[in-house]
């Protein structure tokens, strides 16, 4: 028997058909605890909309005959209780997944779902560091390693983020070979799907690695990765991230202050000077503009901000 903070509005097909929904997702697919919690929760939801719907507890039979008209009243009920987008795609995703798998038993069919577009996700802008911060992030005298060619090598691999926009695994899969002099003004980048792009090399970012090089104990072969780890090996994003981790609480700086950050703090700081978008897709290795464009989103939420706190008549805006 179900506990009663779990029973359903439900004809026990229906219940029965759930429970083996739910049975199949923690043991055969070994989803994690709290995703089957939020999958139950969500189909729970789900029920009791459609019993107030349909007059009754609804079963197997009345799941069958479901059209795209009542699971858009659902979305709709769901957000007149105050659901955010986000909310409700994850709602409507545990609706698919167990439509689906009565579909696949021949209980119910997952046409009227799968008509059904997801709600649109808003775009969460990054959050990039303020100018001076990351100046202070990427500086080697602000490094907490205990040996100094780590500080310089932790400060090198930052300096790359934030100087040249490069994604942390961009940094990590750099050989010794590709940045071996300090005259070496380019360097050739392999990013995501294996698009390959080249990037300018500030003098910062040169200075910076040529610190770590000098100071480095090991070898650094022309064919083998630049940045090593405390035993020689290749360098783990793990190790940056730590550190990172270090630095931000030694200046007092929001969890948002991530490896991460630094690449968009690139180009936020590059848009905020004048810099042209297209130019700043090339340098990111963005396939589309229009991933590109989240920045002038936060370039103007700072604009925005900047007025809030100056102009005279800016508090009184209704």
């Amino acid at each position: 028997m179900q506990k009663a903070e779990f029973l359903i509005p439900a004809h026990p097909d229906l219940a029965d058909a759930r429970q083996g929904w739910l049975d199949a997702l923690a043991k055969g697919r070994r989803l994690s605890p709290l995703t089957v919690e939020a999958y139950e929760r969500d189909t729970r939801q789900f029920l009791q909309f459609l019993t107030r719907h349909l007059g009754g507890p609804p079963g197997l039979a009345d799941i069958a005959s479901l059209r795209p008209a009542d699971l858009r009243a659902f979305l709709a009920s769901r957000r007149n209780d105050g659901a955010g987008a986000r909310t409700l795609g994850r709602g409507l995703a545990g609706v698919r997944s167990l439509l689906r798998h009565l579909d696949r038993h021949g209980q119910a069919s997952a046409a009227g779902v799968a008509a059904l577009r997801s709600p649109r996700q808003p775009k969460s802008l990054p959050k990039p560091l303020a100018a001076k911060d990351a100046v202070r992030v990427v500086d080697f005298d602000e490094q907490l390693a205990g040996e100094p060619w780590i500080a310089a090598r932790d400060a090198a691999v930052m300096t790359l983020l934030y100087g040249c926009g490069l994604r942390i695994a961009e940094a990590l899969s750099i050989a010794a070979g590709d940045l071996a002099t300090p005259t070496t003004a380019v360097l050739r980048v392999t990013g995501k799907g294996g698009k390959t792009r080249i990037v300018p090399v500030i003098p910062a970012a040169r200075a910076a690695v040529m610190d770590y090089r000098k100071r480095c104990p090991y070898d650094l072969d022309a064919d083998g990765p630049l940045f090593r780890g405390a035993r020689g090996g290749p360098l783990a994003a793990e190790m940056i991230q730590r550190a990172m981790r270090k630095i931000r609480g030694a200046l007092g700086l929001p969890d948002t202050a991530t490896p991460h950050a630094l690449r968009h703090s690139f180009a936020t700081h590059l848009l905020g000077r004048g810099g042209d978008l297209r130019a700043i897709q090339e340098l990111l290795g963005h396939a589309s503009l229009s991933t590109t464009q989240v920045y002038t989103g936060i370039d103007t939420a700072r604009l925005l901000e900047a007025y809030d706190g100056a102009h005279p008549r800016a508090r009184r805006r209704a």
